[in-house]
C-alpha cells in the first residue's frame, strides 16, 4: 500500500492486538473492511484508496488469527468472537460505521450487528457471502486453506499454489507482492499468514452427537436483527453463492439489494477492484452520505 495511512492497534477479546490501517478524514463517516478467511487487509487496498478518495474515514483491519494481527492464545477464532472483535473496534467510534465484509468478514458483520441491542451500523456489505453457501465452494476453500502444513521452500513455490487455486488469474511475473501473505518462520520456511488452528474450532467440526451451531444457523438468527441497508455484491463466476442462497437470505433480509459483479469468482474485489468499487460506494453514497 502505498499510501501513507496510519497503522493503529485495537485490542480484541482476551487481548488479542488488532491491526488496521486508518486512512480519511476521523470527522467524516466511517467505513470498516474485513477481510475474508485467508486474507489480510492488504486484499482491500484498492478499494481503501477508493473510499478514502470519496471522502470516508476507513478502518481496514486484520482479523484475529490474520496479517498482523495476533493469534488467539486460546486459538478462539468462534464466529461470535470475531463479532464482539468487531463491536470493540465500533466502539472507539464517534458514531456507527458502514460494514463492508468479505465471506468470513462479512459472516462476522450480520452476526455483530444482528445480535447487538443496539444500532451498531448504518450500513452493511457483504462480499458474496449468503448464510446458507455452496457446499462445493466452501469445501475448496478449506482444502486450499488446510494445504502446504509444511509450507514452501521459496516464494515461487506458494505462487505456484496461488496458480492452481487461482486458474482463471495470470500468474503475476513479479510474486514479491505474496510476501505480504507469508512468515517465514525460523526452520527458514515460508507459511501462511493465518493460525492453522482455526480449523480446530467446533463450528468447523463435524461429528456424530449433538453438534454447536453453524455459521449458516449464526447467520440465519441474526438476519433478523439486520434492519440496516444491507448489499449483497455477488461475483458472477463464484462458486460459493447460488441463487438458493441469495433467496434464502432476501427471505430473512427483505430489503436485501443484490450488486452483480461479471467477469469475478469468489474473490470479487481482486477479481474485478473497477465494478467492485462502483457498486459498493454507489451504495454507500445513499446510505451513508459524506
Amino acid at each position: 500500500m502505498s499510501e501513507p495511512f496510519a497503522l493503529r492497534t485495537y485490542t480484541g477479546v482476551g487481548g488479542v492486538p488488532l491491526v488496521a490501517d486508518i486512512g480519511g478524514d476521523p470527522s467524516h463517516p466511517a467505513v470498516i473492511l474485513l477481510h475474508g478467511g485467508g486474507q489480510t487487509r492488504h486484499s482491500w487496498g484498492t478499494a481503501m484508496r477508493a473510499l478514502v478518495a470519496h471522502g470516508y474515514h476507513v478502518i481496514n483491519l486484520d482479523s484475529r488469527g490474520h496479517g498482523d494481527s495476533g493469534w488467539a492464545p486460546d486459538a478462539d477464532y468462534r464466529l461470535a468472537t470475531l463479532a464482539a472483535d468487531l463491536r470493540g473496534v465500533i466502539d472507539t467510534l464517534p458514531a456507527p460505521p458502514a460494514l463492508v465484509g468479505a465471506s468470513m468478514g462479512g459472516a462476522t458483520s450480520i452476526v455483530a450487528v444482528g445480535n447487538s441491542p443496539k444500532p451498531i451500523a448504518r450500513a452493511l456489505v457483504m462480499v458474496d457471502v449468503v448464510p446458507r453457501i455452496e457446499a462445493e465452494g466452501a469445501n475448496k476453500i478449506g482444502a486450499f486453506m488446510r494445504a502446504n502444513p509444511e509450507g514452501f521452500a521459496t516464494l515461487d513455490e506458494a505462487a505456484d499454489a496461488v496458480s492452481r487455486y487461482y486458474p482463471h488469474r495470470p500468474r503475476p511475473k513479479d510474486v514479491s507482492g505474496l510476501m505480504k501473505n507469508l512468515r517465514r518462520r525460523d526452520d527458514g520456511r515460508l507459511y501462511w499468514h493465518w493460525d492453522p488452528r482455526m480449523f480446530e474450532q467446533p463450528e468447523l467440526k463435524r461429528g456424530d452427537g449433538p453438534e454447536p451451531p453453524r455459521f449458516a444457523d449464526q447467520m440465519i438468527a441474526a438476519c433478523a436483527g439486520v434492519h440496516i441497508p444491507t448489499l449483497l455484491v455477488r461475483g458472477m463466476q463464484s462458486d460459493i453463492v447460488g441463487e438458493n442462497g441469495i433467496a434464502e437470505f432476501r427471505h430473512h433480509v427483505p430489503h436485501l439489494e443484490v450488486f452483480d459483479v461479471a467477469d469475478a469468482g469468489h474473490m470479487v474485489a481482486g477479481d474485478r477492484n473497477d465494478a467492485f468499487n462502483q457498486g459498493v460506494i454507489g451504495f454507500l453514497q445513499r446510505h451513508l452520505p459524506v
